[in-house]
């Protein structure tokens, strides 16, 4: 797919939030590269790799949820979620010092402090719960589950953007699903037709 036929499909998915979407990703190839947050060949590679993989939770989130992006990073998953949907709160959940500052200052200048809040923590260290728990290329399932099933709330689900090998994940984190009395499902989200399809992990009650 070419990268104009990745940005047209931005553009449709956030309408009116395009302009601050494209400001975000103005803000990962500029300060995210030199911070080392984003790897210099990501750059160009952005939208589809990134922006649009994250929005794909999307789909699977309902309207109005409290959300945690743990171990947030650079934001993603949680920026370009909060940014494409306004309905829904969210908590960047990150322990490093540089990528606190950044996720801060970002958020701050996207005009999103009202909506988004950054907390500086680990996982295992932070006790609120939330209703749906988000995370992208974190760690494996079932070190993953350990680190975020304490944070969801009763009836609450894990969204894991997860790569090739998750069914096999699954499978690996059986022992972890069953002792907390978990199920999991690997799922294909679509964001838009242009976009590549993003395989998430849901987690939820048994």
């Amino acid at each position: 797919m070419t990268s104009l036929r990745v940005e047209d499909a931005a553009r449709e998915v956030y309408g009116v939030g395009h302009p601050l979407i494209n400001r975000y990703v103005d803000i990962l190839q500029s300060t995210g590269v030199e911070w080392g947050l984003i790897g210099p060949r990501e750059a160009d590679r952005l939208w589809d790799r990134h922006i649009l993989n994250s929005a794909a939770l999307s789909q699977l989130i309902e309207l109005d949820r409290t959300v945690a992006d743990v171990g947030s990073g650079a934001g993603l998953p949680g920026i370009p979620l909060a940014l494409l949907r306004p309905d829904i709160h969210m908590t960047l959940l990150e322990p490093l010092l540089r990528r606190f500052t950044f996720l801060t200052e970002t958020v701050e200048t996207l005009g999103m402090t009202s909506r988004v809040e950054v907390v500086r923590s680990r996982a295992e260290d932070h006790h609120q719960t939330y209703q749906v728990v988000v995370a992208r290329a974190l760690a494996p399932l079932d070190r993953l589950i350990g680190w975020c099933n304490p944070l969801r709330a009763e009836g609450g689900v894990i969204l894991a953007l997860k790569g090739k090998s998750a069914a096999d994940e699954v499978v690996s984190a059986g022992r972890q699903l069953e002792a907390a009395q978990l199920k999991a499902e690997v799922l294909s989200a679509q964001v838009h037709p242009d976009a590549e399809p993003a395989t998430v992990v849901r987690i939820s009650d048994a």
